[in-house]
């Protein structure tokens, strides 16, 4: 079999880890990647990762995507550009359309339908017209705060209400992110976007929370979040993002999902850049009381950026495998490491 081959779109902090993890896999390799930041765009991949390109072919980032993704051009493309369904969506239905399998890095493509329904049928209908598959996953959403919980659900006779609780560092993430939460502007600023809706903060709970609920049989019949500004007392500096002392550093996010009138679902979700320079510890820790209880605890956390190109590279084989249409991450197999040769876990067969 020939080696599985990727197309990357988006080369920022979580597209070009992708490639740095793909590049370290056998029976897999790099095709194109598309990017438009003129800092990357002409160059060779290996020369911005700093990897020696040995025999492998050369990849030149490009700022078109239609020189990079032609019609079955490859079997997978990783798109690692947008937080949201509907500004992902002319990228998606074009790689779809291309009869190209992709995985989205988009917060709310891990369960579109719960924000987005009209636009997550149209994609299951463009996916299924093309024969090929769509899977929105990463750390958080896809897997700490929603699948995990899921999973532990399994060993329970009977649930009675989760909290999944998520305290991690915003410093690996790339300036969208850092847009997205807040992080370095004032508190004025903070409150003002809070209610203009222009600040977006965490996106994904509606996502959890309905994955959770859809898995496990209850129905979500309200939905609420909250935030509020993390804010310094230090002067803070990550990769991408700074925030001067009395500004804000992150956003503490909660949520939760109602089941016949009671919040049975619960997210708790401070994150912020360098956490540690204030006594700040991350960690992970999901409370499911029922029979019998559920506590688990990760410390620290499991690193978000980290988890999120994981997530992403780990399922590429379950994504190829899959029946053709839009996939969550409780329709596929669990994501698993893929230490050995990727073409091993693809299956020899027709969708």
């Amino acid at each position: 079999m020939d080696n599985v081959k990727v197309v990357i779109w988006g080369f920022g902090a979580m597209g070009s880890g992708m490639a740095e993890m793909l590049l370290k896999k056998k029976g897999v390799e790099i095709i194109g990647v598309c990017d438009l930041n003129q800092e990357r765009v002409n160059k060779s991949i290996f020369d911005l990762l700093n990897i020696p390109r040995g025999n492998r072919k050369d990849v030149i980032v490009k700022a078109d995507i239609n020189d990079v993704l032609t019609d079955k051009c490859c079997d997978i493309c990783l798109c690692a550009t947008d937080s949201f369904t509907k500004k992902a969506f002319p990228k998606l239905k074009l790689a779809l359309e291309r009869k190209v399998n992709v995985i989205s890095t988009a917060e709310e493509m891990a369960y579109p339908k719960a924000q987005a329904p009209e636009l997550a049928c149209e994609l299951d209908r463009i996916a299924k017209e093309n024969g090929v598959t769509i899977l929105g996953t990463g750390i958080n959403p896809g897997f700490i705060m929603d699948l995990l919980v899921v999973c532990l659900t399994g060993c329970m006779t009977e649930v009675e209400q989760i909290e999944a609780k998520r305290i991690n560092s915003l410093s690996p993430f790339g300036p969208a992110v850092m847009q997205e939460q807040g992080v370095g502007i004032t508190v004025d600023e903070f409150k003002e976007g809070v209610q203009s809706g222009s600040l977006a903060g965490h996106v994904g709970f509606a996502e959890s929370i309905n994955m959770i609920a859809d898995a496990i049989g209850w129905k979500v019949d309200k939905f609420e979040t909250q935030m509020s500004p993390i804010v310094t007392d230090i002067d803070r500096k990550s990769a991408f993002g700074f925030a001067k002392s009395g500004n804000v550093a992150g956003v503490n996010m909660t949520g939760q999902g109602y089941v016949d009138g009671k919040a049975l679902i619960n997210m708790i979700h401070p994150q912020q850049i360098e956490p540690e320079m204030v006594g700040v510890h991350t960690g992970d820790y999901i409370t499911i009381k029922g029979t019998p209880e559920v506590n688990l605890s990760i410390k620290p956390e499991v690193q978000g950026g980290l988890g999120t190109i994981a997530m992403c590279v780990n399922m590429i084989p379950h994504v190829i495998n899959s029946s053709p249409g839009l996939k969550t991450m409780i329709d596929l197999p669990v994501p698993r490491a893929i230490m050995g040769d990727m073409r091993d876990m693809i299956c020899q067969c027709d969708k």
